[in-house]
């Protein structure tokens, strides 16, 4: 078994690197013992080290979201979970005109994006009901707002970011008697190596809407999709 400790602990997926990182960074700066859930193993060493000299109490887990075995696996690694932050996701190959799309890419895609999200979450489910506060934040994307409708055609990327938010209002509605309280978020358009480093948001300022909800109060809301400036549409 893992490591027992009295402090709240978070496991954010995909963390080795920029959101994913910032996340881990911004819910250590608060007291979490954090959880760098990654798949390379020496990523994943690297971003707990990175962590530790920023003063983070950081440990990593081995985790592919794509393994039913490996989720499975992380979760008997952890002796308690207070947040999930659903952070892994991929882009999938280019081009993604729905009018001639490769139906392989858009399982590749699902299968991080969508399908790694509840593989993670009913992994560690029965962790984070025996928290006090228990919290689980999907990090998606305002590109798969049917409302809004951003960013370039991306038609295997924005589907499974509009799966995902749907998904979080049915999480939402399944743990309504519960303590656990399940929110999806947008970070933005930040500089990543997803983003090609284009535009000027700091992957922390992505990080910020995740790490609000992570530490939503108990009358906190429920089912939603947010980003810094308040709710998204769908």
């Amino acid at each position: 078994m893992g490591r027992v400790s009295e402090k709240k602990t978070a496991l954010v997926t995909g963390a080795n690197k920029g959101i994913g990182f910032a996340i881990a960074e911004g819910l250590g700066a608060l007291g979490f013992t954090v959880a760098v859930g990654a798949r390379d193993d020496v990523r994943r060493k690297e971003a707990v080290e990175r962590l530790r000299a920023k003063g983070v109490d950081a440990f990593g887990v081995a985790l592919d979201v794509t393994s039913d075995d490996s989720a499975t696996e992380a979760a008997a690694t952890l002796d308690r979970l207070d947040v999930l932050v659903n952070n892994a996701g991929i882009s999938g190959s280019w081009p993604q005109d729905p009018t001639s799309l490769d139906l392989d890419v858009v399982r590749t895609v699902l299968d991080t994006n969508v399908f790694g999200v509840v593989r993670v979450t009913n992994a560690v489910l029965p962790l984070l009901r025996r928290s006090p506060s228990p919290r689980i934040v999907n990090v998606s994307s305002n590109m798969g707002s049917l409302t809004l409708r951003t960013g370039p055609v991306m038609a295997a990327y924005a589907p499974s970011k509009t799966m995902l938010n749907s998904l979080t209002a049915q999480y939402a509605r399944a743990l309504a008697d519960t303590n656990v309280i399940v929110n999806a978020c947008c970070p933005g358009y930040v500089a990543t190596d997803f983003t090609g480093h284009a535009p000027d948001r700091t992957p922390e300022q992505g990080a910020a809407i995740a790490v609000r909800l992570a530490t939503l109060p108990d009358d906190g809301p429920r089912g939603g999709f947010f980003d810094d400036e308040g709710v998204v549409p769908w």
